[in-house]
């Protein structure tokens, strides 16, 4: 008699179904937690910006994310940087930031974001930058670094230059993300460790208008349900294997010998 063969090919199929429960019971998992992150984010962002201004000074150089604060200090337009790429409603432009630096501690500055303006073309002058000379207040929401745009540097490793001063041309150096540490490194300023989304200003030719984090936890959610919705599937269609192959009695096959091979 011959000895059963093994199941090898159902043996596979049932090792990639389980594979594929795991990864898509995983892959759901992770969705919630982005969905609970998206949660408590927009609950961090109400909370702060229902409390109570922070002025930023000598003896406050740093505050929560997302809290209105206010600032006294002039302008430091030398350092004034431009980020590139970021669009508003469709249309591409630049996000202009400068150093402000405190009126009374002059040794330190605070990185404000004044604004947006629409990229000109490439035969075309940037329009008139230049900030408010003297003395002035700025109001905004504080945040710890500045948003940053997807760049292939994160992939490489090899990150974006600094910006350079005085820059090339007599314009403020471009880039497309910003830290705030290469900010200080490049200028020589000691920087506060939060930067000013500045609110909107009246006859500004700076457009304050800041894109925040998404915020959509339900899409997270949906997402969530149809990974565990894949899992359930691949689950299910490997008990259907395990009982087809391993559980369901088969019926015995008869031996050739007890065959009856007479005519009828």
């Amino acid at each position: 008699m011959n000895a059963p063969q093994f199941p090898y090919r159902q043996a596979i199929a049932l090792a990639l179904l389980a594979a594929l429960t795991i990864a898509c019971t995983m892959a759901g998992q992770w969705q919630l937690r982005r969905g609970a992150e998206r949660e408590a984010l927009e609950a961090a962002m109400q909370a702060g910006r229902a409390a109570a201004p922070i002025t930023l000074d000598a003896s406050t150089q740093d505050g929560p994310d997302w809290h209105p604060a206010r600032v006294h200090g002039t302008w430091l337009q030398n350092f004034t940087v431009l980020l590139d790429n970021r669009n508003l409603k469709g249309q591409p432009g630049l996000w202009v930031a400068t150093p402000l630096r405190l009126r009374d501690d002059p040794d330190r500055a605070v990185l404000v974001l004044r604004g947006w303006t629409p990229r000109p073309l490439p035969s075309e002058p940037l329009p008139d930058l230049a900030p408010p000379r003297g003395t002035v207040e700025v109001s905004g929401t504080l945040l710890h670094r500045v948003p940053r745009l997807f760049d292939l540097g994160s992939l490489t490793g090899r990150e974006e230059p600094p910006p350079s001063f005085p820059a090339a041309g007599g314009e403020p150096p471009r880039v497309q993300n910003l830290a705030l540490s290469d900010l200080a490194r490049a200028s020589g300023l000691t920087l506060l460790p939060v930067i000013l989304e500045q609110a909107p200003v009246k006859d500004s030719a700076l457009v304050q208008e800041w894109p925040g984090p998404s915020l959509d936890a339900g899409q997270n959610y949906g997402y969530a349900l149809q990974w565990f919705s894949f899992a359930a599937i691949a689950l299910i269609a490997a008990l259907v294997l395990v009982w087809r192959t391993w559980i369901r009695p088969r019926p015995p096959r008869p031996h050739p010998a007890h065959e009856d091979h007479t005519a009828p």
